[in-house]
């Protein structure tokens, strides 16, 4: 009831915060007894401070803040203006635009949410120029950001899912490798690798269909980047931009790049020392499942901000004073977006505190055969993820009770095996990207200064079209054994771009 009350609310509304105040509310009250005065004490006291107290939230939320210091500084400095003087406004221009977005979302897989900031904000002022609605901005980071770091072979994805797949095994007694299980499920894994095709399909054709559709010809035609009466989830003036600041790249660029250079290398030398202190051996898998993602990200923004601060200065665009200002000002644009992450972890927590998940799993395990395992699975866990808006926690719920399901059921069968802890793994991505509730969702709207109802209510219809491709042409047939997961992959993939060209229209006639 909680994330339902709240997603439907969400929806209806477009007023996210109360939904989730409401959400969160209603979980408290039943925690409490059905107790009004309680529940409404324990969302305070408990809920909402046990979202901030969170080692691995406080992280998100310092990086978050910080990154927004940096941007406050480069929009200032002129860094951003500098940006968007690179663009030009025509159709070529517009599909290009679109295209290095994408491109960039695979080139930054080493995190999801590195991945959703650095690229939402960086191209944010060369798609305002192009006249890319906010909401196709916040569709192309967000649907590249989790896909890609979820499959790439060197992440912060990649340490857990091989924890959660090599727990099973030595529970289960299942002697396979799980980092070699890893890579042989990245064909079952349908739905990412079909939504970053998708991605680029659609920046390619100049094509859209639903509420996507409306949002770029008000954006192409109009010259209206976001909705009348909508609100950013984040805050960066480009306007206030005193005139006599001329645009400068570099103020921009070079703080971007130190950014992924930090995290980069953070990320290695932290792993590096954590293997090396174990004695084993300082492969560069060991290294990157061993580093903390998070506080490699905290020293890259802290270092984006140190180098923003010296461009601004070596620049002569601002003072220390205007710097500082700047900088605050930047953080203060990034308030909205980090009290709805705030809310959305506490209902997250309230959700595991009343079982939802195990109810849900509940509801389906009893039917289950082995021909409808991975697609029954690839659905539960894109359900759980939408409720908790989650992936991550998805993932730590599921694992320990559908992989023994599976291996009770069939027993020996590796291709049902692998179907399954694929599709716990798509299945995340995908009910992640539909869920209000996601942090990864939240973190797109704010990178691209996007009213965050608005960017859900496009890509919904986006991202339910990918899911249900993936499970009708690709899921349920690959696990019959009519056709392997290549010929999935291929048959999906055609099937999803047909389907798009029919129902489609063209941006600007």
């Amino acid at each position: 009831m909680p994330p339902l009350l709240a997603i439907v609310l969400a929806l209806a509304f477009r007023h996210v915060l109360l939904a989730l105040v409401v959400g969160v509310w209603l979980g408290a009250f039943l925690l409490t007894g059905l107790s009004p005065w309680s529940s409404f004490a324990r969302l305070l006291d408990t809920h909402l401070v046990g979202a901030v107290a969170d080692r691995g939230h406080a992280s998100i939320l310092a990086f978050s803040l910080l990154l927004g210091g940096m941007l406050g500084l480069i929009t200032q400095n002129g860094g951003a203006k500098g940006l968007a003087s690179w663009a030009q406004s025509d159709t070529g221009s517009r599909r290009r635009g679109q295209l290095t977005t994408w491109f960039l979302g695979l080139l930054i897989f080493f995190d999801d949410y590195a991945n959703s900031l650095l690229v939402g904000a960086s191209m944010r002022p060369v798609t305002d120029r192009l006249r890319i609605s906010r909401e196709k901005l916040a569709f192309l980071v967000d649907a590249t950001a989790a896909p890609v770091s979820s499959l790439a072979l060197i992440s912060s994805w990649i340490a857990v899912e091989v924890g959660y797949i090599e727990d099973q095994f030595v529970h289960l007694g299942i002697e396979r490798d799980a980092y070699m299980t890893f890579i042989e499920t990245i064909p079952y894994r349908f739905y990412p690798l079909l939504m970053l095709l998708f991605v680029a399909w659609v920046a390619l054709r100049g094509r859209d269909f639903g509420p996507m559709l409306r949002a770029e010809r008000r954006a192409a035609v109009e010259g209206m980047l976001l909705r009348p009466g909508a609100q950013p989830a984040s805050d960066f003036h480009d306007e206030a931009v005193r005139e006599d600041i001329s645009g400068r790249p570099m103020n921009a660029l070079i703080p971007i790049v130190v950014v992924v250079l930090v995290a980069g290398a953070g990320i290695y030398f932290d792993g590096q020392a954590k293997v090396l202190a174990a004695g084993h051996e300082p492969s560069l898998r060991a290294i990157v499942g061993a580093a903390s993602s998070s506080s490699a990200l905290l020293w890259a923004s802290g270092a984006g901000c140190l180098a923003g601060l010296a461009m601004s200065l070596w620049s002569r665009a601002l003072t220390l004073s205007d710097s500082m200002d700047a900088w605050m000002s930047g953080m203060r644009g990034m308030l909205l977006a980090v009290l709805i992450l705030v809310l959305a972890w506490a209902l997250g927590a309230v959700c595991r505190d009343l079982h939802t998940a195990e109810f849900l799993i509940g509801v389906v395990g009893d039917w289950l055969t082995p021909m409808w395992i991975p697609a029954t699975v690839f659905v539960l866990a894109a359900v759980v993820s939408f409720a908790t808006g989650t992936s991550w926690g998805t993932m730590a719920i599921l694992f320990p009770l559908v992989v023994p399901l599976a291996h009770e059921i069939a027993p020996g069968n590796e291709g049902i095996l692998l179907g399954t802890v694929s599709s716990i793994l798509a299945g995340s991505v995908w009910g992640d990207h539909c869920s209000p509730i996601s942090d990864t969702t939240i973190l797109s709207s704010m990178a691209t200064s996007c009213d965050h109802m608005d960017h859900v209510r496009t890509q919904l219809p986006y991202a339910l079209s990918v899911g249900l491709v993936s499970l009708l042409c690709a899921e349920i047939p690959v696990a019959a054994g009519w056709y392997s997961p290549w010929v999935g992959l291929m048959v999906a993939g055609f099937a999803m771009i047909i389907a798009f060209e029919l129902i489609s229209r063209p941006v600007v006639r």
